[in-house]
Protein backbone atom coordinates (compact mmCIF):
# COMPACT_ATOMS: atom_id res chain seq x y z
CA UNK A 1 0.00 0.00 0.00
CA UNK A 2 0.99 3.47 -1.01
CA UNK A 3 1.55 5.66 2.12
CA UNK A 4 0.99 8.35 0.19
CA UNK A 5 -2.68 7.21 0.16
CA UNK A 6 -3.75 7.57 3.33
CA UNK A 7 -4.87 11.18 3.88
CA UNK A 8 -2.91 13.55 6.75
CA UNK A 9 -6.66 13.67 8.86
CA UNK A 10 -6.36 10.15 9.59
CA UNK A 11 -2.89 9.31 9.95
CA UNK A 12 -2.92 12.16 13.20
CA UNK A 13 -5.82 10.48 13.99
CA UNK A 14 -4.69 7.19 14.21
CA UNK A 15 -1.46 9.08 16.35
CA UNK A 16 -4.05 10.07 19.08
CA UNK A 17 -7.33 8.41 18.91
CA UNK A 18 -8.21 6.67 21.57
CA UNK A 19 -7.05 8.24 24.55
CA UNK A 20 -8.78 11.09 26.57
CA UNK A 21 -5.95 13.25 26.81
CA UNK A 22 -6.60 14.58 23.32
CA UNK A 23 -10.12 15.46 22.52
CA UNK A 24 -9.10 19.06 21.64
CA UNK A 25 -6.71 17.68 19.21
CA UNK A 26 -9.26 15.56 17.47
CA UNK A 27 -11.50 18.18 17.39
CA UNK A 28 -9.42 20.74 15.38
CA UNK A 29 -8.60 17.36 12.70
CA UNK A 30 -12.17 16.30 12.65
CA UNK A 31 -14.03 19.40 12.35
CA UNK A 32 -14.33 19.51 8.69
CA UNK A 33 -16.99 19.08 6.09
CA UNK A 34 -16.91 15.53 5.77
CA UNK A 35 -17.75 14.97 9.22
CA UNK A 36 -21.48 14.34 10.35
CA UNK A 37 -20.09 14.70 14.31
CA UNK A 38 -18.31 17.86 13.91
CA UNK A 39 -18.76 20.33 16.58
CA UNK A 40 -20.78 22.92 15.79
CA UNK A 41 -22.17 25.96 18.09
CA UNK A 42 -25.35 27.07 17.87
CA UNK A 43 -26.94 29.39 15.61
CA UNK A 44 -28.83 31.38 19.14
CA UNK A 45 -27.37 32.36 22.31
CA UNK A 46 -27.74 28.92 24.64
CA UNK A 47 -26.83 28.24 28.56
CA UNK A 48 -27.20 24.70 27.57
CA UNK A 49 -24.35 22.21 26.04
CA UNK A 50 -25.80 18.92 27.46
CA UNK A 51 -28.96 16.71 28.12
CA UNK A 52 -29.71 14.44 30.51
CA UNK A 53 -33.25 13.04 29.65
CA UNK A 54 -35.05 11.35 32.19
CA UNK A 55 -37.77 8.97 31.01
CA UNK A 56 -40.30 6.86 33.17
CA UNK A 57 -41.69 4.49 30.95
CA UNK A 58 -44.86 3.81 31.86
CA UNK A 59 -47.23 6.66 33.00
CA UNK A 60 -46.68 8.35 36.22
CA UNK A 61 -49.90 9.88 37.83
CA UNK A 62 -48.97 13.40 38.22
CA UNK A 63 -52.13 13.49 40.72
CA UNK A 64 -49.69 11.34 43.12
CA UNK A 65 -46.60 13.06 42.25
CA UNK A 66 -46.22 15.99 41.49
CA UNK A 67 -49.79 17.67 40.68
CA UNK A 68 -51.39 18.33 44.30
CA UNK A 69 -55.41 18.01 44.03
CA UNK A 70 -57.16 18.29 47.66
CA UNK A 71 -60.64 18.91 45.43
CA UNK A 72 -59.77 15.60 44.29
CA UNK A 73 -59.81 13.68 47.74
CA UNK A 74 -62.65 15.79 49.18
CA UNK A 75 -64.94 14.14 45.94
CA UNK A 76 -63.47 11.07 46.43
CA UNK A 77 -66.32 8.50 45.01
CA UNK A 78 -67.94 11.16 42.96
CA UNK A 79 -69.74 9.89 39.80
CA UNK A 80 -68.65 11.80 36.82
CA UNK A 81 -69.00 11.64 33.05
CA UNK A 82 -65.87 11.82 30.59
CA UNK A 83 -65.13 11.00 27.16
CA UNK A 84 -61.86 9.40 27.58
CA UNK A 85 -60.47 7.48 25.36
CA UNK A 86 -59.83 4.81 27.84
CA UNK A 87 -63.24 4.37 28.88
CA UNK A 88 -65.50 5.02 26.57
CA UNK A 89 -67.34 1.93 25.13
CA UNK A 90 -66.22 -0.45 27.39
CA UNK A 91 -68.70 -2.82 28.36
CA UNK A 92 -68.99 -1.94 32.33
CA UNK A 93 -66.66 1.40 32.45
CA UNK A 94 -69.35 3.74 31.53
CA UNK A 95 -70.24 4.89 34.58
CA UNK A 96 -66.42 6.52 36.73
CA UNK A 97 -65.97 7.44 39.71
CA UNK A 98 -63.27 10.06 40.97
CA UNK A 99 -60.44 8.43 42.99
CA UNK A 100 -58.16 10.14 45.48
CA UNK A 101 -54.61 10.74 45.52
CA UNK A 102 -52.89 7.94 47.33
CA UNK A 103 -49.69 9.87 48.42
CA UNK A 104 -49.79 13.21 50.78
CA UNK A 105 -48.72 16.34 49.38
CA UNK A 106 -46.66 19.04 51.33
CA UNK A 107 -44.49 22.35 50.73
CA UNK A 108 -40.93 21.92 49.78
CA UNK A 109 -37.99 23.86 50.12
CA UNK A 110 -37.99 28.14 49.52
CA UNK A 111 -39.99 27.65 47.19
CA UNK A 112 -42.84 26.11 48.38
CA UNK A 113 -43.85 23.79 45.12
CA UNK A 114 -45.51 21.07 46.81
CA UNK A 115 -44.64 17.35 46.23
CA UNK A 116 -46.01 14.17 47.30
CA UNK A 117 -44.08 11.90 49.72
CA UNK A 118 -44.00 9.19 46.75
CA UNK A 119 -41.07 11.38 45.54
CA UNK A 120 -39.02 12.37 49.37
CA UNK A 121 -35.92 12.89 47.54
CA UNK A 122 -36.54 14.75 44.64
CA UNK A 123 -38.75 16.90 46.88
CA UNK A 124 -35.57 17.86 48.70
CA UNK A 125 -34.55 19.22 45.31
CA UNK A 126 -37.88 21.40 44.81
CA UNK A 127 -35.90 24.37 44.54
CA UNK A 128 -33.91 23.38 41.30
CA UNK A 129 -36.81 22.56 39.24
CA UNK A 130 -39.21 23.98 36.77
CA UNK A 131 -42.31 22.23 37.17
CA UNK A 132 -45.01 22.10 34.20
CA UNK A 133 -48.15 20.61 35.91
CA UNK A 134 -49.94 21.75 32.28
CA UNK A 135 -48.46 18.98 30.03
CA UNK A 136 -50.92 16.84 27.56
CA UNK A 137 -49.90 14.65 24.88
CA UNK A 138 -51.57 13.39 21.56
CA UNK A 139 -52.04 9.40 21.90
CA UNK A 140 -53.33 7.03 24.80
CA UNK A 141 -51.58 4.20 24.25
CA UNK A 142 -47.68 4.19 25.05
CA UNK A 143 -46.55 2.77 21.67
CA UNK A 144 -47.64 6.32 20.36
CA UNK A 145 -47.47 8.39 23.10
CA UNK A 146 -43.86 6.91 23.90
CA UNK A 147 -42.90 7.41 20.32
CA UNK A 148 -44.22 11.25 20.31
CA UNK A 149 -42.52 12.11 23.46
CA UNK A 150 -39.32 10.96 21.88
CA UNK A 151 -39.71 11.87 18.32
CA UNK A 152 -42.19 14.99 17.87
CA UNK A 153 -44.60 11.85 15.61
CA UNK A 154 -47.10 9.88 16.80
CA UNK A 155 -47.50 7.53 14.78
CA UNK A 156 -44.25 7.24 12.23
CA UNK A 157 -40.95 6.56 12.31
CA UNK A 158 -39.17 9.99 12.91
CA UNK A 159 -35.75 11.13 14.30
CA UNK A 160 -35.81 10.63 18.11
CA UNK A 161 -34.80 14.16 19.72
CA UNK A 162 -31.23 12.96 20.81
CA UNK A 163 -30.13 12.43 17.64
CA UNK A 164 -31.65 15.80 16.23
CA UNK A 165 -29.45 17.55 19.54
CA UNK A 166 -26.96 15.58 17.53
CA UNK A 167 -27.54 16.78 14.36
CA UNK A 168 -27.40 20.11 15.10
CA UNK A 169 -24.19 20.14 18.11
CA UNK A 170 -22.04 17.57 16.82
CA UNK A 171 -20.17 16.10 19.25
CA UNK A 172 -17.14 17.30 21.22
CA UNK A 173 -15.09 14.37 22.33
CA UNK A 174 -14.97 11.43 18.98
CA UNK A 175 -13.80 8.58 21.22
CA UNK A 176 -17.57 8.68 22.60
CA UNK A 177 -21.24 8.31 20.74
CA UNK A 178 -22.63 12.06 20.54
CA UNK A 179 -25.99 10.07 21.82
CA UNK A 180 -26.10 7.67 24.25
CA UNK A 181 -28.72 5.70 25.76
CA UNK A 182 -28.90 3.96 29.29
CA UNK A 183 -31.34 1.20 29.86
CA UNK A 184 -31.69 -1.83 31.22
CA UNK A 185 -34.61 -3.20 28.41
CA UNK A 186 -36.32 -1.33 26.04
CA UNK A 187 -39.45 0.64 25.87
CA UNK A 188 -42.86 1.20 24.10
CA UNK A 189 -41.84 1.83 20.38
CA UNK A 190 -38.16 -0.01 20.86
CA UNK A 191 -35.11 1.05 19.52
CA UNK A 192 -37.10 4.20 17.57
CA UNK A 193 -36.75 6.08 20.46
CA UNK A 194 -33.23 6.28 19.92
CA UNK A 195 -33.24 5.55 16.54
CA UNK A 196 -31.73 8.70 13.66
CA UNK A 197 -34.21 7.66 11.25
CA UNK A 198 -33.58 9.54 7.80
CA UNK A 199 -30.92 11.66 10.05
CA UNK A 200 -27.55 10.58 8.83
CA UNK A 201 -27.14 7.18 10.90
CA UNK A 202 -23.67 8.80 13.00
CA UNK A 203 -26.62 10.50 14.88
CA UNK A 204 -28.48 7.61 16.22
CA UNK A 205 -28.22 6.82 19.91
CA UNK A 206 -25.86 4.16 21.02
CA UNK A 207 -27.61 1.66 23.60
CA UNK A 208 -25.74 1.07 26.78
CA UNK A 209 -26.98 -1.95 29.27
CA UNK A 210 -26.15 -1.67 32.16
CA UNK A 211 -24.14 -4.88 33.42
CA UNK A 212 -20.41 -6.19 33.93
CA UNK A 213 -20.46 -5.46 30.24
CA UNK A 214 -22.14 -2.30 29.52
CA UNK A 215 -21.17 -1.87 25.43
CA UNK A 216 -20.47 -5.49 24.22
CA UNK A 217 -17.48 -5.92 22.11
CA UNK A 218 -15.38 -2.91 23.50
CA UNK A 219 -12.67 -4.74 24.58
CA UNK A 220 -9.34 -4.90 22.15
CA UNK A 221 -8.80 -8.38 21.02
CA UNK A 222 -5.08 -7.54 18.80
CA UNK A 223 -2.30 -5.23 19.87
CA UNK A 224 -3.45 -1.71 19.44
CA UNK A 225 -0.76 -0.79 17.01
CA UNK A 226 -1.24 -3.08 14.88
CA UNK A 227 -5.11 -2.63 14.65
CA UNK A 228 -4.35 1.26 14.07
CA UNK A 229 -2.47 0.06 10.74
CA UNK A 230 -5.39 -2.59 10.06
CA UNK A 231 -7.56 0.25 10.31
CA UNK A 232 -5.50 3.12 8.55
CA UNK A 233 -5.46 0.46 5.42
CA UNK A 234 -9.45 -0.22 5.66
CA UNK A 235 -9.96 3.87 5.80
CA UNK A 236 -7.77 4.27 2.74
CA UNK A 237 -10.29 1.70 1.00
CA UNK A 238 -13.15 2.73 2.50
CA UNK A 239 -12.54 6.20 0.95
CA UNK A 240 -11.88 4.87 -2.34
CA UNK A 241 -14.96 2.60 -2.32
CA UNK A 242 -16.68 6.13 -1.29
CA UNK A 243 -15.29 8.21 -4.00
CA UNK A 244 -17.08 5.95 -6.60
CA UNK A 245 -20.40 6.49 -4.79
CA UNK A 246 -21.08 9.78 -5.26
CA UNK A 247 -20.41 10.47 -1.44
CA UNK A 248 -23.46 8.30 -0.23
CA UNK A 249 -24.37 9.30 3.25
CA UNK A 250 -25.26 5.96 4.67
CA UNK A 251 -21.93 4.76 3.82
CA UNK A 252 -20.48 7.64 5.19
CA UNK A 253 -21.96 7.53 8.45
CA UNK A 254 -20.54 3.58 8.47
CA UNK A 255 -17.10 4.70 7.97
CA UNK A 256 -17.56 7.10 10.59
CA UNK A 257 -18.71 4.21 13.20
CA UNK A 258 -15.27 2.94 13.00
CA UNK A 259 -13.08 5.65 13.66
CA UNK A 260 -15.51 6.20 16.49
CA UNK A 261 -15.36 2.59 17.65
CA UNK A 262 -11.70 2.26 17.64
CA UNK A 263 -11.71 5.78 20.22
CA UNK A 264 -14.36 4.15 22.27
CA UNK A 265 -12.05 0.92 23.19
CA UNK A 266 -10.19 3.15 25.72
CA UNK A 267 -12.80 6.07 26.42
CA UNK A 268 -15.51 3.16 27.23
CA UNK A 269 -14.08 1.17 29.95
CA UNK A 270 -13.01 4.56 31.27
CA UNK A 271 -16.30 6.33 31.34
CA UNK A 272 -17.84 3.67 33.27
CA UNK A 273 -15.19 2.84 35.61
CA UNK A 274 -17.78 3.82 38.47
CA UNK A 275 -14.50 2.64 41.09
CA UNK A 276 -12.64 5.80 40.50
CA UNK A 277 -15.58 7.48 42.59
CA UNK A 278 -15.44 8.06 46.56
CA UNK A 279 -17.58 5.74 48.63
CA UNK A 280 -19.64 9.25 49.37
CA UNK A 281 -20.47 9.40 46.08
CA UNK A 282 -21.67 5.92 46.23
CA UNK A 283 -23.69 5.97 48.79
CA UNK A 284 -25.18 9.69 47.68
CA UNK A 285 -26.29 7.51 44.50
CA UNK A 286 -27.64 4.64 46.83
CA UNK A 287 -24.87 2.31 45.31
CA UNK A 288 -22.69 -0.77 46.43
CA UNK A 289 -19.40 -0.78 45.57
CA UNK A 290 -18.78 -2.89 42.38
CA UNK A 291 -22.98 -2.40 41.29
CA UNK A 292 -23.40 -2.42 37.72
CA UNK A 293 -27.04 -2.13 37.36
CA UNK A 294 -29.69 0.04 38.67
CA UNK A 295 -31.10 2.98 38.17
CA UNK A 296 -28.46 5.22 40.18
CA UNK A 297 -25.36 3.06 38.39
CA UNK A 298 -27.47 4.94 35.02
CA UNK A 299 -27.38 8.08 36.54
CA UNK A 300 -23.89 8.10 38.05
CA UNK A 301 -22.63 6.69 33.89
CA UNK A 302 -24.44 9.78 32.82
CA UNK A 303 -22.37 12.29 34.90
CA UNK A 304 -19.33 10.70 33.67
CA UNK A 305 -20.27 10.79 29.87
CA UNK A 306 -21.33 14.22 30.40
CA UNK A 307 -18.19 15.47 31.81
CA UNK A 308 -16.72 13.32 28.92
CA UNK A 309 -18.27 15.20 26.16
CA UNK A 310 -21.34 13.42 25.43
CA UNK A 311 -23.80 16.02 24.19
CA UNK A 312 -27.20 13.68 25.17
CA UNK A 313 -27.96 11.15 27.58
CA UNK A 314 -31.30 9.43 28.20
CA UNK A 315 -31.66 6.94 30.79
CA UNK A 316 -35.11 4.99 30.91
CA UNK A 317 -36.44 3.39 33.89
CA UNK A 318 -37.61 -0.06 32.66
CA UNK A 319 -35.72 -2.21 35.13
CA UNK A 320 -36.75 -5.81 36.10
CA UNK A 321 -39.42 -4.32 38.72
CA UNK A 322 -42.04 -3.93 36.17
CA UNK A 323 -42.96 -0.14 34.90
CA UNK A 324 -45.28 2.49 35.76
CA UNK A 325 -48.11 1.21 33.86
CA UNK A 326 -50.35 1.42 37.12
CA UNK A 327 -53.79 -0.58 35.71
CA UNK A 328 -53.89 -3.18 38.57
CA UNK A 329 -52.37 -1.18 41.89
CA UNK A 330 -50.99 1.96 42.27
CA UNK A 331 -48.98 0.86 44.64
CA UNK A 332 -46.59 -0.54 42.42
CA UNK A 333 -45.37 3.20 42.18
CA UNK A 334 -44.22 3.03 45.31
CA UNK A 335 -40.79 0.06 44.75
CA UNK A 336 -40.71 2.26 41.03
CA UNK A 337 -40.43 5.75 42.69
CA UNK A 338 -37.76 4.32 45.16
CA UNK A 339 -35.55 3.11 42.74
CA UNK A 340 -35.38 6.28 40.64
CA UNK A 341 -35.61 8.84 43.48
CA UNK A 342 -32.98 9.01 45.42
CA UNK A 343 -30.11 8.71 42.20
CA UNK A 344 -32.02 11.24 40.47
CA UNK A 345 -31.67 14.02 43.48
CA UNK A 346 -27.78 13.11 43.77
CA UNK A 347 -27.85 13.45 40.04
CA UNK A 348 -29.24 17.18 40.46
CA UNK A 349 -26.79 17.64 43.64
CA UNK A 350 -23.82 16.37 42.02
CA UNK A 351 -24.15 18.37 39.34
CA UNK A 352 -24.81 21.38 41.25
CA UNK A 353 -21.70 21.11 43.27
CA UNK A 354 -19.69 20.55 39.99
CA UNK A 355 -20.96 23.33 38.39
CA UNK A 356 -21.84 21.66 35.67
CA UNK A 357 -25.57 22.15 36.25
CA UNK A 358 -25.24 25.80 35.17
CA UNK A 359 -24.88 24.31 30.87
CA UNK A 360 -26.59 20.94 31.55
CA UNK A 361 -30.08 20.34 31.60
CA UNK A 362 -32.01 17.94 33.05
CA UNK A 363 -35.39 16.55 32.37
CA UNK A 364 -37.74 14.43 33.93
CA UNK A 365 -40.71 12.89 31.69
CA UNK A 366 -43.02 10.36 31.03
CA UNK A 367 -45.47 9.65 27.91
CA UNK A 368 -48.91 10.93 29.74
CA UNK A 369 -50.57 11.00 32.91
CA UNK A 370 -52.70 8.36 34.95
CA UNK A 371 -56.59 8.88 35.03
CA UNK A 372 -58.07 10.91 38.38
CA UNK A 373 -60.90 8.00 38.36
CA UNK A 374 -61.79 4.49 37.74
CA UNK A 375 -64.84 2.29 37.04
CA UNK A 376 -65.09 2.33 40.37
CA UNK A 377 -63.99 4.96 43.27
CA UNK A 378 -61.84 1.48 45.38
CA UNK A 379 -60.27 0.43 41.78
CA UNK A 380 -56.61 0.04 43.16
CA UNK A 381 -55.22 1.14 39.55
CA UNK A 382 -55.60 3.97 37.21
CA UNK A 383 -55.63 3.93 33.38
CA UNK A 384 -53.63 6.07 30.63
CA UNK A 385 -54.72 9.70 30.45
CA UNK A 386 -53.39 11.83 27.75
CA UNK A 387 -55.04 15.17 28.97
CA UNK A 388 -53.28 15.84 31.65
CA UNK A 389 -49.71 15.01 33.27
CA UNK A 390 -46.54 16.46 35.24
CA UNK A 391 -42.83 16.76 34.10
CA UNK A 392 -40.02 19.14 35.17
CA UNK A 393 -36.86 20.84 33.66
CA UNK A 394 -33.85 21.57 35.81
CA UNK A 395 -30.59 23.48 35.01
CA UNK A 396 -29.40 25.37 32.45
CA UNK A 397 -31.46 28.47 31.14
CA UNK A 398 -35.04 27.84 33.35
CA UNK A 399 -36.25 29.35 36.08
CA UNK A 400 -35.66 27.18 39.09
CA UNK A 401 -38.42 26.59 42.15
CA UNK A 402 -41.00 27.67 39.74
CA UNK A 403 -44.28 25.48 38.32
CA UNK A 404 -46.23 26.47 35.31
CA UNK A 405 -49.72 25.92 34.29
CA UNK A 406 -51.90 23.91 36.08
CA UNK A 407 -54.96 21.07 35.54
CA UNK A 408 -58.66 21.54 36.95
CA UNK A 409 -59.34 20.85 40.40
CA UNK A 410 -59.51 17.13 39.74
CA UNK A 411 -56.61 16.95 37.64
CA UNK A 412 -58.43 15.93 34.50
CA UNK A 413 -57.29 18.41 31.92
CA UNK A 414 -54.77 20.78 31.47
CA UNK A 415 -56.10 24.01 32.39
CA UNK A 416 -54.16 27.04 32.67
CA UNK A 417 -51.40 27.47 30.13
CA UNK A 418 -51.20 23.90 28.24
CA UNK A 419 -47.84 22.61 26.93
CA UNK A 420 -48.47 20.16 24.58
CA UNK A 421 -45.47 17.58 23.36
CA UNK A 422 -44.49 19.64 20.80
CA UNK A 423 -44.47 22.95 22.85
CA UNK A 424 -41.70 20.80 25.00
CA UNK A 425 -40.04 19.68 22.23
CA UNK A 426 -39.85 23.48 20.77
CA UNK A 427 -38.48 25.13 24.61
CA UNK A 428 -35.62 22.39 24.79
CA UNK A 429 -34.05 22.94 21.27
CA UNK A 430 -34.39 26.64 22.68
CA UNK A 431 -32.21 26.15 25.42
CA UNK A 432 -29.85 24.86 22.98
CA UNK A 433 -29.57 27.65 21.19
CA UNK A 434 -32.22 26.46 18.44
CA UNK A 435 -35.15 27.71 16.58
CA UNK A 436 -37.18 24.57 16.29
CA UNK A 437 -38.55 26.08 13.25
CA UNK A 438 -35.17 26.17 11.36
CA UNK A 439 -33.31 23.06 12.98
CA UNK A 440 -34.25 20.89 9.87
CA UNK A 441 -33.25 17.91 7.47
CA UNK A 442 -34.24 17.60 3.64
CA UNK A 443 -35.96 14.15 3.37
CA UNK A 444 -38.10 12.91 0.59
CA UNK A 445 -38.86 16.55 -0.85
CA UNK A 446 -39.71 18.42 2.38
CA UNK A 447 -37.94 19.75 4.92
CA UNK A 448 -38.35 18.16 8.82
CA UNK A 449 -38.05 19.18 12.16
CA UNK A 450 -38.64 17.43 15.24
CA UNK A 451 -42.01 19.42 16.20
CA UNK A 452 -43.06 18.70 12.83
CA UNK A 453 -45.44 21.82 11.47
CA UNK A 454 -46.35 22.88 15.28
CA UNK A 455 -45.04 23.95 18.58
CA UNK A 456 -44.25 27.15 20.51
CA UNK A 457 -41.20 27.90 22.70
CA UNK A 458 -42.82 28.18 26.88
CA UNK A 459 -41.14 31.66 27.51
CA UNK A 460 -42.21 31.63 30.56
CA UNK A 461 -40.36 28.96 32.43
CA UNK A 462 -36.79 30.40 30.76
CA UNK A 463 -34.48 32.52 33.08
Amino acid sequence: MNAHTIPRRHFLQSAVTGSLLFPGILQQLMADSTDPLAPKNPPLPAKAKRVIFLFMTGGVSHVDSFDPKPTLTRDHGKEIKADHPEIKGRPGYERIYLKRPQWEFSPRGKSGIEVSDLFPHMASCADELTLIRSMHTSHSNHYNATLGMHTGSFAFARPSIGSWVSYGLGTINKNLPSFVVIAPKQTYAGGQVFASDFLPGSHQGTLVIPGPEPVANVARRIPSDLQSRELDALRSLNQAHLQTRNADPLLEARLRTFETAFGMQMAVPDAFNLQEETDRTHEDYGLARGQTTGFGWQCLAARRLLERGVRFVELIDSGSSGNWDAHGDMMTHGPLAKNVDQPIAALLRDLKQRGMLEDTLVVWTTEFGRTPFNNTAEAKGREHHPWAFSSWLAGAGVKPGTVHGATDEHGMRASVDPVHVHDFHATILHLLGFDHEKLTYRHAGRDYRLTDVEGHVVKEILA
